[in-house]
């Protein structure tokens, strides 16, 4: 069960960098996490999975004062999204005609809905990001939805400013990831087996 897990861990984590990879083709728009690490990555010269990585493991420091605690999906998260994006981003030619930046960005988004369905549903911990929203929802007792559109809102607004890309995409990511979670997250979940050791849980 856990090398079940494990694997779809991988899979999801390095999908979604592919994602990531293709919406930055597209220059369409990212999402609001993406406009903020590719607008550090514009002002630091650092490369943009450097800064997706750096970025997730500086939030897990956020984990502390809220008591969050990470899990080995978390840990690979932080490794793993960045590096994945860097590689496809290299691997990826140049996109410039509208047709094509329009079908990578649909592409794309669909990709990153069932990514994050992937990594969620192996169960092995949540992103840094994605715990950074539950450990404020704890602290403040506010609605996940109003602290999650918060945060993003934040990031989108600091990432505008130092220069990341919003556009369409941004719009359109925004309006379909929820539809697309609720979509994928059954169809990655993996459940527990009725009677199983919390070892074969994990």
């Amino acid at each position: 069960m856990f090398l079940r897990r494990f694997l779809q861990l991988q899979i999801g984590l390095l999908l979604y960098g592919a994602s990531l990879a293709l919406m930055v083709e597209a220059n369409l728009g990212l999402n609001p996490w993406s406009v903020f690490h590719q607008g550090l990555s514009e002002i630091t010269g650092l490369s943009l999975g450097l800064v997706v990585n750096l970025v997730g493991a500086l939030v897990m420091l956020v984990w502390i004062p809220l008591r969050q605690k990470p899990g080995i999906g978390t840990i690979c998260n932080v490794l793993l999204i960045g590096t994945s994006a860097d590689v496809f981003l290299w691997l990826l030619p140049p996109v410039e005609d509208l047709m094509p930046r329009i079908l990578l960005l649909v592409g794309a988004i669909a990709l990153n809905g069932a990514a994050t369905g992937a990594y969620i549903g192996a169960g092995l911990g949540p992103g840094p990001r994605d715990g950074l929203t539950t450990g404020m929802v704890r602290l403040t007792d506010w609605p996940i939805r109003r602290v999650r559109t918060g945060i993003e809102l934040g990031v989108l607004a600091l990432g505008w400013m130092l220069g990341g890309t919003i556009g369409v995409g941004t719009v359109l990511y925004a309006l379909s990831n929820g539809p697309l979670l609720q979509l994928f997250m059954p169809m990655f979940e993996i459940k527990e087996r009725p009677g199983a050791r919390p070892a074969e849980a994990l």
